[in-house]
């Protein structure tokens, strides 16, 4: 055997004893330990991260960490957009939407939920506990109750002065920033690198009956892959409905967009589509990627949004927007 071909062949076998080594490191180096972060809309989302941030410093999953800290303003009746104390619609009737969205693509939502102070937990309910997606109206409170859920009523005298005042009137007409569409959308990467995500409101204020916005809807409020980063939206769902807004997103950082051009490509699309409406309406996403990158752009002016991570101690930021 000539010195070439037997270089050749000891070559090969060190490298095939090497191989295994390396696709070892690659595995361990897919699940090392990331830093978290928690990214969530509006100022109520500071409080909200202060929440889950607990969860995500004692390394806990993102989906617990989501869903905790939504509670917060949930619960907080000064809040007029989530939970109790939410604006009612026309009918005088808090109805209550939200969804959420883990790891392995697991999903649950509820809509038009009345009754329940954290709809969050409902929708997690019904993704761990049924074979569906989302559960809507008394078909939505019939299972939150029938899962130990307390049935209490959302309305409250500040939110019921403001709506027999708005009767008077009865004109409908949304305001960009102000309070009658801001959703609590939150996103979380946790230190097993595992994103998730939860999205939570009482949808617009004075809606027609049985209105639903894009909060609860899985790839419009709120879309989680967890290969490639997460997505969330406030302001006039109706808008981010038509462009599937949060999977646009996602898809967007995918084909190499960072969180901050795919939500700035959203916005742009949004405006392609309405001209003239994008004007006076508001539209806001928040993104972030596998590595913790994260980025945010809205319509107009005023949209902001809290980080919590280790460099960043629960700062809130306003997005840049279009107009």
């Amino acid at each position: 055997m000539n010195s070439s071909r037997r270089k050749f062949l000891q070559t090969g076998a060190l490298l095939s004893t090497l191989l295994p080594v390396s696709k070892i490191f690659a595995k361990n180096k897919s699940v090392e330990s990331a830093k978290p972060l928690v990214i969530s809309t509006w100022d109520f989302g500071k409080p909200a991260n202060a929440e889950a941030w607990k969860v995500l410093i004692n390394n806990g999953r993102s989906l617990d960490a989501v869903e905790k800290g939504v509670h917060v303003p949930e619960a907080d009746p000064t809040i007029t957009t989530v939970g109790l104390g939410g604006a009612p619609d026309r009918d005088g009737h808090v109805t209550l939407d939200a969804c959420i969205m883990d790891e392995f693509a697991n999903c649950g939502a509820v809509a038009g939920l009345e009754h329940i102070v954290h709809p969050i937990s409902v929708a997690r309910k019904v993704m761990e506990g049924t074979p569906h997606v989302m559960l809507i109206g008394d078909g939505a409170l019939q299972f939150a109750l029938a899962n130990g859920f307390k049935k209490e009523n959302l309305l409250t005298p500040a939110s019921e002065k403001a709506w027999k005042e708005w009767l008077k009137t009865a004109h409908y007409k949304p305001i960009a920033n102000i309070e009658n569409h801001d959703t609590i959308g939150m996103l979380a990467l946790d230190t097993k690198r595992n994103l998730s995500g939860a999205c939570t409101t009482s949808g617009m204020a004075y809606k027609m009956r049985g209105r639903v916005g894009d909060s609860p809807i899985i790839g419009a409020g709120l879309f989680v892959d967890n290969e490639i980063g997460a997505a969330t939206s406030t302001g006039v769902g109706e808008e981010v409905i038509r462009i599937c807004g949060s999977h646009l997103v996602v898809e967007l950082m995918r084909q190499g967009n960072s969180p901050q051009e795919a939500c700035k490509k959203a916005v742009e699309r949004i405006v392609k589509n309405q001209p003239m409406k994008s004007k006076e309406m508001q539209v806001g996403f928040l993104a972030i990627n596998k590595n913790g990158e994260y980025g945010a752009y809205a319509l107009q002016n005023g949209f902001t949004y809290a980080i919590y991570s280790n460099e960043i101690n629960n700062q809130l930021f306003e997005a840049k927007s279009y107009y």
